[in-house]
């Protein structure tokens, strides 16, 4: 099974494809969708929707997995990673893709088995996990990749596999 893990934001948009074959977990292809700060922020928006449309069409993942939008107190943060969120909820849509949204929390706790977790920490458990040379860089590359590692986990559960 091929997850394709998102960590959306409108400048940088992380994206991880990750097979698992059993408990082994192998990065097929993973990096980030960037956008110019100067650009319209339509543009943005269609930016991240072309390039991961092209990428779902490339892959073909049988499932998309992407953090629910954690609302800190900076609003204006917060509208423009939720546009990007949308445009990844359509781009899953509008491929047919199954979509597991996890919080968080729970991605940190599927990822290092602590929920709360640094980002150091899962940097580190995804490195190790997927066997990757290097850390992945940006930090939105490694939050990605911890989804698809999240959402893989999700699919081999039980109770997830007995729900459908």
């Amino acid at each position: 099974m091929l997850a394709l893990g998102i960590d959306p934001g409108t400048a940088i948009c992380g994206y991880g494809f990750v097979e698992s074959n059993g408990s082994r977990l192998i990065a097929h292809e993973y990096g980030a969708i960037t956008t110019s700060a100067k650009a319209r922020p339509e543009d943005r928006l269609a930016k991240i929707y072309n390039e991961l449309d092209m990428l779902i069409k490339q892959y073909k993942p049988d499932v998309m997995g992407v953090e629910q939008l954690f609302f800190n107190r900076n609003v204006t943060t917060a509208i423009p990673v939720g546009q990007a969120r949308g445009v990844v909820l359509l781009a899953a849509a509008k491929n047919g893709l199954e979509l597991v949204e996890r919080t968080p929390l729970q991605v940190k706790q599927s990822v290092t088995g602590y929920g709360k977790a640094t980002k150091e920490q899962v940097i580190y458990m995804v490195t190790k996990l997927l066997n990757l040379p290097e850390p992945p860089k940006p930090d939105d590359v490694a939050d990605a990749l911890a989804v698809a590692i999240c959402t893989s986990h999700v699919l081999n559960s039980f109770t997830y596999r007995n729900k459908i």
